[in-house]
């Protein structure tokens, strides 16, 4: 059954849905993620097995060798999601409180699509080095820092040298996952294309040995 076309109207006023929707669904629910239990609580004594004063001898552990803390805590499944609102989306400089839903939204996807329990950290800090001390300041906590919505050209600073001064991975995504999906589609592109690929290859060779 082919369905019936819409006017100009009707498109227009379904394309504002998700603007109505997530106006009433924000308040509603009071964001979009929330933190839940892995571990098991029966009874209070399973308190002293989780927090004090069981949880010493984990610490201790972790005291001797810090790679422990991966096999301990979820340090290994916890995701930063670092901004500091100055290029959110299409709003642009709207700031760190404003920016939190977008931050939310992608916590949820983290969880969502991999299983991966990413938290928003929203800085009041415009300042490369103040973000960047920031970042790592909080990296014992995190086993991935994805950085969002950060304005240019200091994204690309904060980037460089966090990857570089962390033992954790670090990913902008506004940088790096704007590239996988045009590499991708361009792979996609030249797949069933013999000649594409061809002139891809040409360019390619023209290129390094101009």
């Amino acid at each position: 059954m082919v369905s019936e076309k819409l006017s100009k109207e009707e498109l227009l006023a379904k394309a504002n849905e998700p603007k109505m929707f997530a106006m009433k669904y924000h308040p509603f629910y009071r964001g979009k993620i929330g933190v839940e239990l892995k571990a098991p609580v029966r009874s209070f004594e399973d308190f002293a097995i989780w927090y004090t004063p069981g949880v010493a001898e984990p610490c201790l552990d972790i005291q001797k060798n810090k790679n422990k803390v991966y096999e301990h805590t979820n340090k290994g499944n916890f995701v930063a999601v670092v901004t500091d609102g100055t290029r959110v989306l299409g709003l642009g400089d709207i700031g760190p409180e404003a920016a939190l839903p977008v931050m939310e939204g992608k916590g949820m996807l983290f969880k969502y699509l991999g299983g991966v329990d990413a938290f928003p950290i929203c800085l009041n800090t415009k300042d490369p080095e103040e973000i960047i001390t920031a970042v790592k300041w909080l990296a014992p906590v995190f086993g991935g820092i994805n950085l969002e919505d950060i304005a240019k050209p200091k994204c690309f600073y904060i980037l460089e040298r966090l990857q570089k001064e962390l033992d954790i991975p670090v990913w902008h995504d506004d940088q790096q996952g704007t590239a996988l999906v045009n590499l991708a589609g361009l792979i996609s592109a030249l797949r069933d294309s013999a000649s594409g690929k061809d002139r891809i290859k040409a360019r390619t060779y023209q290129m390094e040995y101009m």
